[in-house]
């Protein structure tokens, strides 16, 4: 039963690297589209470069965005899993304690 404890701790611990891992992709991605979400826009209205940098600015803010709220989920996230990490601890010694 122990060991299937402990294999459920470390697939939560991998679970959360692999969300944070993410902010790879996220990041690029989101300035990609809105550059070429806005050169698309020039090209259709002849603004040539302005709504290219609007939306390049546009998608640095949505990167950022995202890596402050992965992070930030992240972070609640290992707190939780030291917080039932070190309660199932003090139980464990509550238990050994007793006998």
């Amino acid at each position: 039963m122990e060991l299937v404890a402990g294999r459920k701790k470390h697939l939560r611990r991998a679970r959360l690297w692999l969300d944070v891992s993410v902010i790879g992709i996220q990041f690029p991605v989101a300035i990609a589209l809105g550059f070429f979400f806005g050169r698309w826009l020039d090209r259709q209205f002849g603004t040539d470069p302005w709504l290219m940098a609007v939306f390049s600015l546009f998608g640095i803010v949505a990167g950022f965005v995202n890596l402050f709220r992965i992070t930030a989920q992240a972070g609640e996230a290992e707190r939780q899993l030291d917080a039932m990490e070190d309660a199932e601890k003090t139980s464990t010694d509550d238990s050994t304690d007793g006998r």
